[in-house]
C-alpha cells in the first residue's frame, strides 16, 4: 500500500523523513515536492525503480535522469566540475536549475548518457527534498513528474495519489516552489547552453 506522508514544509518531521528514506533504501519509488513541481525518484542504481519511473512517465529506454544532491560535495563526487563551472553552480544553487556535466565512475551506468557519458545534477531549494537527500546520505535518482499528455510537472500530492498512487511506494505531500520544470543548462563545453527554459531565470546569460 502506498504511504502518504504529510511532511511540514518548513520543519520537516525527522520521523517522517526517515520513513521516506527507508522506502527509497528498500527499493521503492517515491513522489516528492521540489522547488519546481513534483519529481519521482528512487535509489542510485535501482534498475527496477528506473523501469517504474519510465512506465509512469512513458519515457524512452535511454531517457536522461537527474541526480538530486544535498550539497556541492555530492555534486563533486558524481560529476567533473572545473572552477568556472563551480562558480556558476554556486551562484545559482540551491535553485530550480539542472546542470548537465560529465559523470564520474560513481554514477551508475544506467544513469549516464550512453554517448556523452553525462548526467544531470541539481540541488533544489526545498527543505523537504534537502532533508530527504541528507537522510539518504547519497544522491537521489530522479525525474520531473510530468505525466503523459501533460507539459508541466504535477504540483499536488493528493492528485498524484488519485492518478498514479498504485504505481508508487510513497508520496510526500507538501507545497512546491515555482510551478514549471527546472531550467536545464548543459555545461559540458565549459559555457552554459540552455537546453530547456524553465523556472530558473537565465538573464545572467545576456
Amino acid at each position: 500500500m502506498t504511504q502518504f506522508l504529510e511532511i511540514h514544509p518548513v520543519n520537516p518531521q525527522v520521523r517522517l523523513i526517515g520513513k521516506a528514506a527507508d522506502v527509497v533504501r528498500s527499493g521503492g519509488v517515491i513522489a516528492y515536492p521540489t522547488d519546481s513541481g513534483y519529481a519521482v525518484g528512487c535509489a542510485l542504481g535501482n534498475k527496477q525503480g528506473i523501469d517504474t519511473i519510465a512506465r509512469i512517465r512513458k519515457l524512452p529506454p535511454r531517457h536522461d535522469y537527474t541526480l538530486i544532491c544535498h550539497d556541492f560535495a555530492q555534486v563533486g563526487q558524481m560529476t567533473i566540475v572545473d572552477n568556472k563551472t563551480f562558480r556558476l553552480l554556486k551562484s545559482l544553487t540551491p535553485g530550480p536549475y539542472t546542470f548537465i556535466l560529465k559523470g564520474t565512475k560513481e554514477v551508475p551506468r544506467i544513469m549516464l548518457n550512453a554517448k556523452k557519458h553525462t548526467v544531470g545534477v541539481r540541488i533544489p531549494a526545498h527543505k523537504t527534498t534537502q532533508a530527504l537527500v541528507a537522510e539518504l546520505g547519497e544522491p537521489l535518482m530522479s525525474s520531473t513528474l510530468i505525466l503523459p499528455g501533460q507539459t508541466e510537472p504535477e504540483v499536488n500530492g493528493w492528485q498524484i495519489k488519485d492518478r498514479i498512487g498504485y504505481l508508487l511506494d510513497a508520496i510526500i505531500d507538501g507545497p512546491c516552489g515555482a510551478e514549471g520544470p527546472t531550467t536545464v543548462l548543459d555545461m559540458t563545453s565549459g559555457l552554459p547552453e540552455v537546453k530547456r527554459l524553465g523556472a530558473g531565470n537565465t538573464d545572467f546569460l545576456k
